[in-house]
């Protein structure tokens, strides 16, 4: 799924950049090479980096 049409980033890309790096949806868009065009998208890219890093701190199942 595409998170940032202006910028077409997808949800994929996002999630293996906020492995990454850390900050915002910015700092993972400027990690990709680009940055936010028109920020519409912005919020749900904070929200897919925040998940994919707080599962990332979670223990796997034993």
């Amino acid at each position: 799924m595409y998170v940032c049409i202006c910028n077409a980033i997808r949800e994929t890309e996002l999630r293996r950049v906020a492995r990454l790096t850390n900050g915002d949806a910015e700092a993972a868009y400027a990690k990709l090479g680009k940055r936010p065009n028109c920020g519409s998208c912005l919020n749900e890219a904070d929200a897919i980096l925040f998940e994919e890093r707080e599962m990332g701190l979670q223990p796997a199942p034993a």
